[in-house]
């Protein structure tokens, strides 16, 4: 079955992996200039580096551009990305599945129509409506929901909790301009400290903790965007390198809402109803 993901940055990543470990055919289609920050675990890099590829947790992606690069990959069991922010290879290649995992806190453009399968995950999706069933992002007791009537909870703006850490831990940039990052994922870091500077105001830390996540040096900020992820477990120095536990989460209840939905449309229609791929 084919399964197009929207999205590469590190929540779709626990998605992706999930899907791949569970023997998926996959694309995944990407925009020309992902803002990730947690750029070591998120497939999105693929798009900057040199060799057109990222590894994450043993899983290569591959940045592609044609049909006999996608099938490529495939044969080589690797994860192929594309650069289309507007769905062409949805109308293309007529997936089984289409997964929205962008994360944007409202919907890009995927509708129920393009695949017999359509996932949304978190604000932004109405199940039933938009896509057949939403994903539950919030931190909390219902991370990870499979929801098939209604929606999401509301974005608060106020990242989850972390050892007691909330709103402190995530940084912001106060102004547009171009990033310059002084630090690396993976640094210690003390509060205060400048961790890089967008055109001539510096970005400083706002707690002790590990930088989880920054983003790349010399993009070019928006105000507003989120730009540094300081984790305060100065102890969980590889989480900086691996899946988090939310994408994990993520991961498996995307599967189960695939899974779900073959079950039922298979008791429904006879499992035809997703012709020679399944």
């Amino acid at each position: 079955m084919l399964a197009i993901i929207r999205g590469a940055g590190d929540l779709a990543t626990g998605v992706i992996y999930c899907l791949y470990k569970c023997g998926f055919k996959m694309l995944v289609l990407e925009i020309d200039q992902p803002s990730s920050i947690r750029r070591t675990v998120s497939f999105s890099e693929c798009i900057y580096n040199s060799n057109g590829e990222q590894i994450v947790e043993g899983v290569k992606s591959r940045k592609v551009e044609t049909l006999e690069e996608i099938k490529k990959c495939w044969l080589n069991r690797e994860v192929p990305i594309v650069i289309d922010p507007w769905g062409k290879w949805i109308k293309e290649l007529k997936p089984n599945i289409v997964v929205d995992a962008i994360i944007a806190k409202k919907n890009l453009g995927t509708t129920i129509t393009m695949a017999p399968i359509t996932v949304g995950l978190g604000p932004g999706f109405i199940a039933g409506k938009d896509v057949g069933t939403v994903i539950e992002t919030m931190r909390g007791h219902n991370l990870g929901r499979v929801i098939k009537v209604g929606e999401a909870e509301k974005n608060t703006g106020n990242p989850g909790d972390i050892a007691g850490v909330t709103v402190e831990r995530v940084i912001y940039a106060k102004i547009s301009g171009k990033f310059k990052s002084f630090k690396k994922i993976g640094d210690f870091v003390k509060k205060d400290e400048p961790i890089g500077s967008i055109d001539s105001e510096l970005v400083r830390a706002t707690i002790d903790g590990l930088l989880r996540g920054i983003i790349r040096d010399n993009y070019d900020v928006k105000k507003g965007l989120k730009i540094a992820d300081i984790d305060p477990r100065l102890n969980q120095y590889n989480n900086c390198f691996t899946i988090s536990d939310k994408a994990r989460a993520l991961g498996g209840s995307v599967l189960e809402a695939i899974f779900s939905e073959i079950v039922e449309k298979g008791e429904k229609d006879g499992f035809k109803y997703f012709g020679e791929n399944f």
